[in-house]
């Protein structure tokens, strides 16, 4: 009994899992700018050669993941700043810290629609009549 083995680029699950890939690379990238006083450099090429990597390897179409992954970050924006607006005090059984938030809302919207974008585009791009590489 002969195996045949269909190559990754054409297994249904795969073009998702390239997707991801650069979903991650995107998050990297936004969290590079972001911290580009501290590790930022760093994340910054790490991205750079994960993109590169990914480009060279990946499902083309996958690329759109980039744009999702930057929705990451400002996901974490709005978590951190879930009891803003405003001041908010933490109580611990020893100390009480206040610290400024801003509203959640604007990085949430924003975050959806980046995400949403990055998956509509990879939809429409994989759908698209012709070669899938």
């Amino acid at each position: 009994m002969q195996r045949t083995t269909v190559p990754a680029e054409n297994r249904p699950g795969a073009r998702w899992g390239w997707f991801l890939a650069w979903l991650a690379v995107g998050a990297c990238l936004a969290l590079g700018v972001a911290a580009l006083l501290s590790v930022g450099v760093v994340l910054i090429a790490l991205a750079v050669a994960a993109a590169v990597f990914l480009l060279r390897r990946g499902h083309r179409s996958a690329a759109a993941g980039g744009l999702a992954g930057l929705a990451l970050p400002l996901f974490l924006l709005a978590y951190l700043n879930r009891g803003g607006p405003g001041t908010v005090c933490r109580t611990t059984a020893v100390a009480q810290t206040c610290t400024d938030e801003y509203a959640p809302v604007p990085f949430l919207a924003g975050g959806a629609l980046l995400l949403a974008a990055g998956v509509l585009v990879f939809l429409l791009l994989d759908r698209r009549p012709g070669p899938a590489v």
